[in-house]
């Protein structure tokens, strides 16, 4: 697969006012490269930022979710493209798997690279992977994510091989934590991020969308559930997440964790014991 080195990270305004008017093009198969910003910087203030809202500890590590701030722009980039067959608007998360095999630090030059793989089609419309690594120059990959996207009604082809089986934790019938959900947690995490995807931060283009009302990013919620494992994760993870029904804004959120043999299991769930998010984390 070819590699488009950038000079910058791409700007994600400008992104999403390309992704509306790329919407309704589309070629039939995904862009056969991989983008790559070498030496992407990282800055301090951002990500005590984003620390705060995610309710991370601010420290000279980064985040476990964090590179994906880095590589979300890149992303985007290669989802607005017109040869793109899915429309960037209204695209929903459905699954996150994390692998870091040792933590970055603030201040390290990183190389990021993106490409895109298995479209394929979902019972309600169809799924892209969106592929993320994030290195130094002296390691080749220190952090490895694969984001699973949705489009409802978009259309593709059977997939010819099964997806990686989903996490199932066991936590119990007793939650460990109540949250109150800010109404405007979707607005602060754009604020972070830079993903103003309009289902977290709009009611009426989120009910366009065919959502209840504003939902809380998934990635939001991840980050917020690990956040709150802090101390009790080892630096070698797998973490794998994926988000079953939308978290509205703003509402009362539950989080159930246990201790798994080799690590922890996690859920996050409605007062009517509905799964928003389901979680585990593993050995790397």
């Amino acid at each position: 697969m070819p590699t488009e080195t950038l000079d910058s990270a791409p700007t994600l305004g400008a992104l999403y006012g390309r992704a509306l008017l790329t919407a309704r093009s589309g070629g039939d198969t995904l862009p056969d490269r991989t983008l790559e910003l070498v030496n992407a910087t990282i800055d301090a203030d951002a990500v005590a930022d984003y620390a705060h809202v995610c309710g991370f500890r601010v420290g000279g590590e980064l985040p476990i979710t964090y590179p994906h701030m880095l590589a979300f722009p890149l992303q985007m980039r290669l989802m607005t493209d017109r040869e793109f067959p899915l429309p960037a608007p209204g695209m929903v998360h459905l699954r996150n798997v994390i692998t870091r095999e040792q933590p970055l630090t603030v201040g390290e030059p990183l190389v990021v690279r993106v490409h895109a793989e298995r479209l394929v089609a979902h019972p309600k419309g169809a799924q892209v992977d969106l592929v993320s690594t994030v290195g130094t120059p002296d390691t080749e990959v220190a952090w490895h994510s694969r984001s699973t996207y949705f489009v409802r009604g978009a259309t593709a082809d059977e997939a010819t091989d099964a997806a990686p089986p989903e996490p199932e934790p066991h936590v119990g019938d007793r939650p460990h934590a109540v949250w109150k959900v800010p109404g405007d947690i979707g607005r602060r995490y754009a604020a972070v991020s830079g993903d103003v995807n309009p289902i977290h931060v709009n009611g009426l283009a989120a009910r366009a969308f065919g959502m209840p009302g504003t939902i809380a990013h998934g990635m939001w919620s991840k980050a917020r559930v690990l956040a709150a494992l802090a101390g009790r994760i080892d630096e070698a993870v797998t973490v794998d997440a994926v988000f079953r029904s939308p978290l509205r804004t703003p509402s009362t959120a539950f989080l159930y964790t246990a201790a798994a043999k080799d690590g922890w299991d996690a859920a996050l769930r409605s007062a009517k014991g509905k799964d928003h998010l389901l979680l585990t984390v593993r050995p790397a």
